[in-house]
């Protein structure tokens, strides 16, 4: 029996294989780039989805503003306060709108259930605009 790979399918496996270490770790430091290219590193919830990573955060801070005009992140297992317990990893991240990833945004709520649903709805309440950045392997 011979089996066929669609060009998705290996990009979807070589994503799972370069994003592994970070598969069961809660956060990650999120490293984005100034444009006098200091680094900035933010911890933030992730799910893996489909050979990327999703992060979902407000649309007015200082991260999606960097990614908007410099698209080079790092990543790195980290604690909650963002103190790296990892090697990095080098990638490229894109900012959606959160209706235009429905997989990426239920891949988030499939891993951080009832903490999630209630950190959303405050900031629902408050009137937060979120978005979802898409992190893919660097090319």
């Amino acid at each position: 029996m011979t089996l066929t790979t669609t060009p998705t399918a290996t990009v979807e496996r070589a994503a799972s294989t370069v994003f592994a270490p970070l598969r069961r770790k809660p956060f990650i430091a999120l490293t984005t780039y100034r444009r006098d290219g200091s680094a900035v590193a933010t911890p933030v919830w992730f799910a893996l989805c489909g050979g990327a990573l999703a992060v979902r955060t407000a649309a007015a801070t200082g991260k999606v503003k960097r990614l908007r005009r410099d698209g080079r992140v790092m990543l790195a297992p980290c604690t909650f306060k963002g103190k790296s317990t990892g090697p990095a990893i080098a990638a490229r991240a894109r900012v959606l709108a959160v209706n235009a990833w429905p997989a990426g945004d239920a891949a988030l709520a499939r891993k951080y259930g009832l903490l999630r649903r209630l950190i959303n709805l405050a900031a629902r309440l408050r009137r937060i605009e979120h978005v979802l950045l898409v992190i893919e392997p660097a090319a």
